[in-house]
Parts: structure tokens; C-alpha cells; sequence
């Protein structure tokens, strides 16, 4: 498997934690040293662990918060 790099440039926030201590997170990460991303996956306690994720750009993020405004009617 090949090794990649990441680095947390923002903790943005958490969305939920589950009862083995896991938290889904929405965080700015550069991942191989690459321009950040918004993204949002799960983390072990101490960020030594993840599950799988998304990745958003800016963009991507604004078009993602007018449509959940407009699931929830805002």
C-alpha cells in the first residue's frame, strides 16, 4: 500500500462522536502536500487513525451548504 501524508490545517468542527471514542469531523487537510480541502471523515481520539472520507474544494463545500439550506427549507 503506498504511504501518503496529511497535515490538519484547520479543525473545523465535529458533526458526532460514537461511543468507541471516534469522531466525524469536518477539517481543512492537505493530503501529500497538496493545496487543502475541505473534508470530512471519521478520526480515532488521536488523528493516528481515519475512516474513509470526502474530500471538497471551496466550491464544492458552498454548493453543498445551499443544498442542505434547501433540504432543511432555509
Amino acid at each position: 500500500m503506498a504511504e501518503f501524508k496529511y497535515e490538519i490545517k484547520e479543525n473545523i468542527g465535529v458533526l458526532s462522536e460514537s461511543a468507541n471514542g471516534w469522531s466525524r469531523e469536518l477539517n481543512l487537510i492537505s493530503w501529500n502536500e497538496g493545496t487543502p480541502k475541505y473534508d470530512i471523515r471519521d478520526w480515532a481520539p488521536d488523528h493516528s487513525k481515519m475512516g474513509k472520507g470526502i474530500g471538497l474544494t471551496k466550491d464544492e463545500l458552498e454548493n453543498l451548504y445551499n443544498i442542505i439550506g434547501e433540504v432543511l427549507g432555509k
